[in-house]
This record gives structure tokens, sequence and C-alpha cells, in this order.
């Protein structure tokens, strides 16, 4: 219980200084136990520009648990992919309260890998 209050506190201090416009949304990471999600919000407009996780199933993995660093690496480079097919090439990393660490970091540079500048 108290590793959740501190990561929503960290979300809360991040949030008061990452906003996203529409020249440059903000990339959302999230997790949970099984699942890994990311978003690029337009904060302004209040619109999903593109996302993706591993509760799709072209994304899904067949083994017990999807939310593993190899699955994020994926998860960053599909949602990349689908951010520039939106003709939105540049974001704001928002690493949702999560130290950048392990799975954070996997998307995170899938994303850049593949053509997100942020």
């Amino acid at each position: 219980m108290a590793t959740i209050n501190r990561v929503r506190l960290r979300n809360k201090r991040i949030r008061k200084r990452v906003h996203g416009v529409a020249d440059r949304p903000r990339l959302v990471v999230h997790f949970s136990g099984q699942h890994i999600y990311a978003q690029v919000i337009d904060d302004l407009a209040g619109k999903t520009v593109a996302s993706a996780s591993t509760v799709e199933a072209g994304v899904r993995a067949k083994g017990r648990t999807n939310a593993n660093v190899a699955m994020a690496g994926k998860v960053g480079s599909l949602v990349a992919e689908r951010t520039l097919q939106k003709n939105v090439k540049a974001v704001v990393f928002d690493r949702g309260g999560f130290t950048y660490h392990g799975k954070v970091k996997a998307l995170a540079e899938a994303a850049r890998a593949a053509g997100l500048e942020f």
C-alpha cells in the first residue's frame, strides 16, 4: 500500500510540470500487474493521438504475463509508429510516477529508436 501512495505522489509532482500540446503531446506510460499501456495525449484538446498496449491481440504474448521488459519494448515501438503516422514527431515523456528503470526505460528507448523525439 505504501508503494502505491509513493507512486501517486510522484505522479502528481510530475504532472505539475509535464503538459502535452498539439505540436508536442504527452507520451503517458502505465503498468498494471499484467499489462503495459502507452498513450500519446494532447492535453489542450483532451484527445488521445495514439495508443498501444499489451491487451491488443497483435501485441499480446503467449506466456503468463505481458508486463516485462521485452513487451515494453514492443509497446514502445508500436506507439511510436502510430504516432508518426499521425505526423507527430516530438513528444513529452510522462513516466507516470514510475522510476526510469527497467520497463519504463525499455519503452522509452524503443520509442526513441522508432523515431520519436523526447
